[in-house]
């Protein structure tokens, strides 16, 4: 036991440090072509984008995938196409921030005004970026504004680490009798360099280092993983009320962190091993046994795996993901992002 003890101490004096984010790339790293494959599959006439294996909504994760993966593209027309649309039917909220949900069922279309905290740092963050780049201060300005009210609105600190509530309403001690919950696949690791650069409401780069000690931190069960959802009262531990289980939120983790730079072993050793039962394809993961309950064999979610190894130990990506394809809009948006940072970062991977 002594000896686990200190090993762990060992790992994690050695894993705790502020990564070095990844710079962004001035040209494009999504292929043209790429990008208007997915554009003609989820993006509508009026820029809006479809999530359609969940029924067709659109929400504000998707419009700032979206709004990213068009200036990643370098489509300043398609990006303006999907900012308005974001602009006029998203940022309804008085705080600043944007609804979570639009549904073009309902109506109103918006079905639930609680903001995604992950939904407003991926728009934020590709409003900065775009403003940055193409001179558009009218877009900064707005990423101030966001910025600013997240940290009002969805940062908190408790034991002398800050925390990224998952909304405004429903996540804190005062919602929940487990609360704070958090859910560490909303920290978009490469957006907080930028967002420090713009704005000092809260202290971004911290919230970026915190939230990888909260990943290390929170690898539990048999196959040391997070779960999606993480209570943050006591000890980290799986949230009441969801499946405890490693699933499509916390699958985007180490993507997130490969694209920030954080590309050491120590850290992504641990998710590629518990992430990947048969060594190969991606799984959703039950937390508390340790067995897979579902594969994922869509290039989509097969090149997160692939991708550690390539950055681990340049291992060739398999010919199967390395050609975009559409299929949903989940798996599609994360495989172009992935290729993304394949490209710009690890070509020789390709």
């Amino acid at each position: 036991m002594k000896r686990r003890i200190l090993l762990f101490l060992l790992l994690a004096a050695f894993t705790w440090h502020e990564p070095v984010m990844a710079q962004n790339a001035s040209k494009p790293t999504v292929k043209p072509q790429d990008w208007q494959a997915y554009k003609a599959r989820f993006v509508n006439e009026s820029g809006r984008v479809i999530d359609d294996g969940n029924g067709n909504i659109s929400h504000s994760e998707g419009q700032g995938y979206g709004l990213w993966l068009a200036f990643l593209a370098g489509s300043k027309a398609d990006f303006d196409l999907i900012w308005s649309f974001t602009r006029k039917e998203f940022l309804l909220r008085d705080d600043g921030l944007a609804v979570w949900k639009w549904d073009p069922n309902s109506t109103p279309h918006v079905t639930d005004s609680n903001n995604a905290s992950d939904g407003d740092i991926l728009i934020a963050y590709a409003l900065a970026l775009a403003g940055s780049q193409w001179g558009r201060n009218d877009l900064i300005e707005t990423a101030e504004t966001m910025m600013r009210a997240l940290s009002k609105s969805n940062i908190i600190e408790r034991q002398d680490r800050l925390l990224l509530l998952p909304g405004a309403q429903g996540f804190s001690e005062g919602d929940r009798e487990d609360g704070p919950v958090i859910n560490l696949s909303y920290w978009i690791f490469e957006a907080f360099p930028k967002f420090a650069a713009l704005d000092q409401s809260s202290d971004w780069k911290k919230l970026g280092s915190d939230g990888l000690w909260l990943v290390n931190a929170s690898r539990v069960g048999p196959r040391s993983l997070p779960a999606d959802w993480m209570s943050a009262k006591t000890r980290l531990r799986p949230a009441e009320g969801f499946p405890p289980e490693f699933g499509y939120n916390a699958l985007r983790i180490p993507l997130y962190m490969m694209r920030a730079g954080v590309t050491d072993r120590a850290r992504l050793g641990p998710l590629r091993k518990g992430m990947s039962p048969d060594g190969t394809n991606l799984a959703i993961i039950d937390i508390p046994s340790g067995t897979a309950t579902t594969t994922l064999s869509d290039p989509g979610y097969a090149i997160i795996p692939a991708l550690i190894d390539c950055v681990l130990d340049r291992k060739k990506l398999p010919d199967r993901v390395k050609t975009f394809e559409p299929t949903l809009y989940y798996p599609s948006t994360l495989h172009l992002l992935s290729l993304s940072f394949a490209y710009s970062q690890h070509p020789e991977c390709l």
